[in-house]
Formats: C-alpha cells, structure tokens, sequence
C-alpha cells in the first residue's frame, strides 16, 4: 500500500481558537494561471478566508495567493472568490448546516496532495470569550504540569 504525501501549504492555525470544529472536509480547488506557482511557494493566507454556498456550488472569499513575480500579464486577482470542487451531496449538507444559526464554514489548511491542491474546511461555531479564556486556561496548566514533570524527572 502507499503512503499518499501531504504538503502543509499553508494552515489557519486562528481558526481552531476562534472557533469550535465541529466537522471537517476535505476539497479541491480551482486555480487560475499562476496561483500554483505561487502555492508552491507557500505564498497563500487564510486567514480571515471563508466560504459561503451560492446557488449550488462553495466559493472561499478573502484567500490571498500572492502574485507569482514571474507571472505578469497572468497573475490574477489576489483576494479573488475561487471556487471549490466538492460532490452535490456534500455542499447540499453543508448548505442545510450552515443555515441553523451560528454555524460557517472556515478554511483550516491548504496543501497538495500528491500534484493536486487541497483544501481542508471546517464547520464551525464561533466560541465566545469565556471559551477562550477556558481553553488558555487549560493550555497554560498543561504547560505548567509538563514544565514540573520534565523538572522532576530530571538526573
């Protein structure tokens, strides 16, 4: 059996701490003249990117892929919406999701798959402060128990 690679382009590591995941999928990507070039390059931003279900088919907005410098006349627009390659089935349960309340649809990662770049999206809800605050809480007391334990154990 073999093992299928994944390069990490690029992650929204915000995304886990402003939301709550509570289910994830993975995508394909249409990409325009030299965006892969300039993927390649790890020159890609999720953050504050989206998605939003329109008439039948998901689109990401806010996802900067910088120019490619070699690329003039063939760069396209950094910011523009591009659309993602999902079955029917999953973007019409995304859609039924989506529209309960409080519920979006957030890019996580961005990598290759073998040639082919993905996408990894999450439905999320987003957390309020008191859920943050718990989550530092626990990340710092976990740290802490590591420190001592690493301490302690010490020759």
């Amino acid at each position: 059996m073999k093992k299928i690679s994944k390069n990490i382009i690029s992650s929204n590591r915000k995304a886990s701490f402003n939301y709550e995941i509570k289910d994830t999928y993975e995508a394909g990507i249409e990409l325009k003249g030299t965006e892969v070039k300039s993927l390649r390059r790890a020159s890609v931003s999720l953050k504050d990117s989206y998605c939003v279900v329109q008439g039948g088919q998901i689109f990401v907005f806010n996802m900067y892929i910088a120019p490619y410098e070699n690329g003039n006349i063939f760069n396209k627009d950094p910011l523009r919406k591009r659309k993602l390659l999902m079955h029917k089935k999953e973007i019409k349960n995304l859609y039924d999701i989506v529209r309960q309340k409080g519920f979006s649809i957030i890019p996580l990662s961005m990598y290759f798959n073998r040639a082919i770049v993905k996408v990894k999206i999450g439905v999320c809800r987003g957390k309020k402060v008191y859920d943050k605050r718990n989550d530092i809480a626990k990340k710092d007391a976990n740290r802490r128990i590591e420190r001592n334990l690493k301490q302690n154990y010490r020759y």
